[in-house]
């Protein structure tokens, strides 16, 4: 039975620190007013993550005046005993599911009883929680209610379960997402009777049994399409083949085995095609004839659709010396994608574009993308327009929106555009180097010295891109070279976005903020540990900025050090989210923050542009009562919609590169260490930005000891050992293609561990996190 303040006769169970409960009966004294004893916090905390803020937790404990400011003094200790994690402005156990969640129905338990787990899960996080997917009651309503079923992936409301016995939640179904208990993917193992068996992508997926009469010619490792014929409550599920896509030997199929783990919608429905192919050219109606105004748009080479276009002048009003306007528009895809129609149901039901080295999985059908939406050179284009003036000082004075028809005065490259500044124009940029590209530069200019008043994070992470051959297969990998151009244009757009959001803010007009909390104390002080042994200081205190993690950045430069740190700071930082509930971007370092410059590929800017358009009634298109009740959950959809894409791009990323490495077994590799756990180190080859692990029981004949504190690896007896950042050799020793894993050999000797490491083991020679080796342990496979 939960907890309830108001209650004060009520009897409970009393976990203490390590969530032992103390004999029943046992009884909490509470007083209204007064704050609750610790025990009795965390586990109202835990019962109740739905008021699980200060303001709730006051309001529930009658707590007024100096109490609350009590109370927040010991919320913050929870947090730097890491006893608690801080979301947004609610306070979680660590590794606790969010009250709104996406989850995959992936098995039943012994009563029949559906259950599933989140739909994304980090890896760090240990295993993914269980959770008992609660069926509609019977009455009135129960008929309104969704059904899900196995396979299904669903947006639920999570609960913490009363029955300490079994997972440890229960979920409510608010919306299936993706009916998929009839439909999946695998890899066909043929078997001696002619039939088969079908091997799960997934890890959380399940063996099927294949008749001969439904192989559909499937040969042994090909990649197959099935229909699940039988999923019942008992007994091995049958399948039969749908389509064979091709071998999983082929690097083609890779990218589909990651759509299909993932659950991503990669078919359009006939009726969204034939949706976008009735669209047809916009008018002019409610619109500015801007299409005099030469802007152009600056994209990579290869790009097929282009969003967003940019131009800057001088600006004349002497009030405003020195200064500049910039203008910012962007492809008007509320226009063609209405509220409620098929395609802006697809488009929620994927929730932004996905990214491939050798596809791309678009939100929206190409008709509307790459044709009607995409500002081509030349033609006439729908698109929603924000006019900044800036002073010289990179100080913005003003800005206006505004719904256009403008016409693109050229299509040009990064590279093309950095050439022309650089002093080596072509045909195309010559004869708008003065009139056009050169006061775009002199505009970035004046927009970095806001920039560095601002002091946004600056992390040094350079992002490699794999480029494949003509058959599929990897070519090399390349760090492609960080340009002006690109900053010109990130900076520009960053500008829109806050544009956007303070225009909503001032409309008093409901919208999804992109927000970024800053770190956690437990990650503060997890960071402040490790830069420690690097001599290295972090401030104290729950008011972190952007500008000291850049402080600490700014000692590792130049440094052997220097990748370590960055990666440890980026690891420190929360996740940005989309979320209708503004608490600013703390990468950023701004207070408000809307992303509005990709409505072609992210739902979320659609739903800013629909805002601006009905908030400034600029015509048809925006954004309607139901959508602005809809906020909350379409926030928690569109932001595991990230996580889901962002981890299928890294998933086929490592099946890539594993399948590249796969000829090489026994090879030796240039690496660094890039990550240290209790199991072993992650060592990555940065030829290839790919990573593989070394099992902890392959080290050496020594006990290896786990320190979190300083990121490393070290012997008891010998002091030798390996940290985060260290130049290592190794060599490969297996690799998985279909799992994305490769596995290596530690080839480099360990080096004499600081004094600190050293002095932690004597202190800890029994090893109390758990983390020795024993000897006889098998090593583990493969990627953890």
């Amino acid at each position: 039975m939960t907890h309830d303040p108001r209650d004060r006769s009520r009897q409970n169970k009393r976990p203490g620190r390590a969530g032992r409960d103390l004999p029943p009966g046992a009884e909490i004294p509470l007083i209204h007013g007064e704050i609750p004893p610790r025990e009795v916090l965390l586990r109202f905390i835990a019962d109740h993550p739905d008021k699980a803020s200060k303001r709730e937790i006051s309001k529930e404990f009658g707590l007024k005046g100096e109490k609350r400011v009590e109370l927040t003094q010991i919320l913050k200790s929870f947090e730097e005993e890491g006893l608690l994690e801080k979301r947004r402005k609610s306070l979680v156990r660590p590794g606790a599911l969010p009250p709104v969640a996406v989850l995959d129905i992936t098995t039943r338990d012994v009563t029949g009883d559906l259950i599933g787990r989140p739909a994304e899960w980090l890896d760090d996080l240990g295993v993914a929680p269980a959770v008992t997917i609660r069926q509609p009651s019977v009455g009135k309503s129960a008929g309104k209610a969704p059904v899900a079923g196995l396979g299904d992936r669903v947006l639920a409301k999570i609960f913490p379960a009363k029955d300490r016995g079994g997972p440890a939640y229960t979920a409510r179904v608010i919306k299936i997402l993706d009916k998929r208990k009839d439909a999946g993917m695998g890899v066909f193992r043929s078997t001696a009777d002619g039939g088969g068996r079908i091997m799960p992508i997934d890890k959380r997926g399940e063996e099927l049994s294949v008749d001969s009469d439904f192989t559909a010619g499937a040969k042994d490792g090909d990649l197959v399409e099935i229909d699940v014929a039988r999923i019942g409550r008992y007994g091995l599920p049958r399948a039969q083949v749908k389509a064979v896509i091709g071998s999983v030997a082929s690097e083609k199929a890779i990218s589909m085995i990651a759509i299909h783990a993932h659950g991503i919608p990669y078919i359009f429905p006939e009726g969204v095609l034939k949706e976008a192919a009735a669209a047809g050219p916009a008018t002019m109606a409610h619109r500015e004839d801007w299409r005099a105004l030469p802007l152009i748009t600056i994209d990579p080479a290869d790009a097929k659709d282009h969003d967003d276009a940019v131009y800057a002048e001088a600006d004349s009003a002497p009030e405003n010396p020195g200064g500049v306007i910039v203008t910012v528009a962007i492809a008007d895809v509320s226009y063609y994608v209405r509220p409620g129609s098929a395609l802006d149901r697809e488009a929620l039901k994927r929730g932004n574009s996905v990214y491939f080295p050798d596809r791309v999985v678009p939100m929206l059908p190409e008709r509307i993308s790459n044709d009607l939406c995409s500002l081509k050179e030349g033609v006439d284009r729908p698109a929603l327009a924000v006019r900044m003036v800036f002073s010289k000082e990179g100080r913005k004075v003003s800005h206006t929106f505004h719904r256009i028809m403008m016409k693109s005065a050229a299509k040009l490259s990064y590279q093309q555009a950095q050439a022309a500044i650089d002093g080596a124009p072509d045909d195309k940029t010559g004869p708008i180097l003065e009139t056009i590209l050169k006061p775009l530069w002199h505009a970035y200019r004046i927009l970095t010295v806001g920039r560095d008043r601002r002091q946004p994070l600056e992390l040094d992470m350079p992002e490699r891109k794999i480029l494949l051959k003509e058959d599929g297969t990897v070519d090399r990998v390349v760090v492609p070279p960080r340009l002006d151009a690109h900053r010109l244009i990130e900076e520009m757009m960053i500008q829109a976005n806050v544009a956007a959001a303070e225009t909503l803010e001032k409309r008093q007009q409901s919208l999804i903020y992109r927000v970024h909390d800053a770190p956690s104390l437990a990650k503060q002080e997890t960071l402040r540990e490790f830069l420690a042994t690097l001599d290295i200081s972090l401030v104290r205190g729950g008011n972190m900025r952007s500008n000291h993690f850049n402080g600490i950045l700014k000692k590792a430069e130049d440094k052997p050090f220097q990748q370590m740190v960055n990666e440890m700071v980026l690891r420190s930082q929360s996740q940005a989210i989309y979320s209708p509930e503004n608490i600013g971007h703390f990468g950023l370092n701004l207070m408000k923050y809307a992303h509005f410059t990709s409505p072609i590929r992210r739902y979320a800017d659609l739903i800013v542009h629909r805002a601006l358009v009905a908030s400034l009634k600029l015509g048809e298109g925006g954004i309607t009562m139901d959508e602005e009740a809809a906020l909350d959950d379409i926030a928690a959809e569109i932001s595991t919609f990230e996580r889901r894409a962002m981890a299928a791009e890294r998933d086929t990323v490592d099946r890539l590169i594993a399948h590249h490495l796969a000829g090489r077994i026994g090879e030796e590799f240039n690496g660094r260490v890039s990550g240290v756990t209790k199991a072993g180190l992650f060592v990555t080859l940065p030829a290839y930005g790919a990573d593989g692990f070394v099992p902890i029981s392959t080290l050496g004949r020594d006990y290896y000891i786990y320190d979190e504190a300083h990121q490393a690896l070290s012997g008891e007896k010998t002091g030798l050992g390996y940290r985060l950042g260290d130049e290592v050799v190794v060599r490969l020793a297996e690799a998985v293609p279909l799992a994305g894993a490769l596995r290596f050999e530690m080839l480099s000797e360990g080096r004499k561990m600081p004094t600190g490491v050293r002095s932690f083991h004597k202190a800890n020679r029994r090893d109390r996190s758990g983390s020795r080796r024993q000897p006889g342990t098998r090593p583990p496979r493969g990627r953890r």
